[in-house]
């Protein structure tokens, strides 16, 4: 019998402070990426944005969303949340002032401290039909 929860730590009371600052964080990725790249490429800075917000959208881990379009694995819910939280502390270095880059680095790294319990639960989730 494992004593492994059924559902993660993202959908109960204890994951809260960290969806509110992992959505903060995925907020800041999705405004500085962009703008960001919008000099460079309009094109790449839309195509980004998609992908920012359409990736974990489409991918889910079972358990850790209410709703999962496409299941997968535990390691790639988390790799979805590292390139958030990387995009977020590149962009912000890489257009706005230091103090303000300074302020998204902390944030994003209080968010992944939070995250740890979820990360942990989300290691041992295989990616399983919703349903199921």
């Amino acid at each position: 019998m494992s004593t492994r929860p059924i559902n993660s730590p993202n959908l109960t009371g204890q994951g809260r402070i960290a969806s509110i600052l992992r959505f903060t964080t995925e907020l800041i990725a999705w405004i500085a990426t962009p703008w960001a790249l919008a000099d460079h490429s309009v094109a790449l800075a839309v195509a980004t944005l998609v992908l920012l917000i359409g990736l974990p959208t489409l991918f889910a881990t079972p358990g850790d969303k209410r709703q999962v379009l496409i299941p997968v694995p535990g390691i790639v819910t988390i790799g979805l949340v590292v390139l958030q939280l990387a995009a977020a502390v590149l962009a912000s270095w890489a257009i706005w002032p230091a103090w303000a880059a300074v302020v998204v680095t902390t944030l994003t790294a209080v968010t992944a401290i939070t995250e740890l319990p979820r990360w942990r639960w989300l290691l041992g989730a295989p990616a399983r039909a919703a349903g199921r």
